[in-house]
């Protein structure tokens, strides 16, 4: 996971400015494993951000990989994404 979060540094660093398709896409990569394991806490941050941010898409797939996890999976990713919102 965290090689994906390196690589995607400079779309993370867009703060408030990102576009919802590139965290969609971060979304997928986690979900899917795309770049090492899938990560469903790290994907389900970014399709929560995503959703926040306008993509339809992404909460539709935030909602799906929430019924797969259990509660403490779920308040990681809720605060993950939470700080992240705060942070940029």
């Amino acid at each position: 996971m965290a090689r994906l979060e390196m690589e995607n540094a400079d779309f993370a660093g867009m703060g408030a400015g990102a576009n919802a398709d590139i965290l969609f896409e971060m979304g997928l990569a986690c979900a899917t494993g795309r770049n090492g394991d899938a990560d469903l806490v790290a994907a389900h941050k970014w399709f929560n951000i995503a959703a926040i941010k306008g993509s339809p898409r992404a909460g539709a797939l935030r909602a799906e990989i929430a019924e797969t996890m259990n509660k403490a999976e779920l308040a990681k990713a809720l605060r993950e994404a939470r700080e992240w919102m705060t942070r940029h």
